[in-house]
């Protein structure tokens, strides 16, 4: 067992929107808030800012630390343990790729697909996300609007 560190940015536009990420890996089809994994030597913030640029080409400004995981949870993929982190960011930079406006609208095809969309935060669920730690971020968003 170990550990695996993960980073998420919360964006939400000025229409009070949040972007989701639909993505299609390992065989499975997942919604998540855009972020990945930290890689070894990097720190949080950092993390999350390569997390921006390479999966969506935008720069993002981090404005403060949103949640933390504070309960077990196991990867879906592997044997780790996740420590999920949670920022509520800005771009600060113009949003470079295609939005949709449906889950899981992927351009072209392979093994490693992604999309991205705004979904309303009043009309956020937690069922419109896959994972538990993303569902409880929900939860959470819904409580602080």
């Amino acid at each position: 067992m170990y550990f695996n560190v993960r980073v998420y940015g919360l964006l939400i536009n000025e229409r009070q929107e949040i972007l989701l990420t639909d993505e299609q890996e390992h065989g499975c089809r997942f919604t998540k808030f855009p972020g990945g994994g930290l890689e070894f030597g990097e720190g949080l913030t950092d993390g999350l800012k390569r997390e921006f640029i390479e999966e969506c080409n935008t720069e993002v400004e981090i404005i403060s630390h949103f949640y933390t995981t504070d309960f077990y949870v196991k990867s879906a993929f592997n044997d780790s343990q996740l420590i999920s982190i949670y920022y509520l960011v800005k771009n600060i930079s113009p949003l470079a790729f295609p939005l949709k406006t449906k889950a899981f609208d992927f351009d072209g095809t392979g093994h490693s697909l992604q999309s991205f969309r705004w979904k309303k935060l009043d009309d956020l669920k937690a069922a419109d996300v896959t994972f538990p730690i993303d569902q409880y971020v929900v939860d959470l968003l819904k409580n602080e609007a």
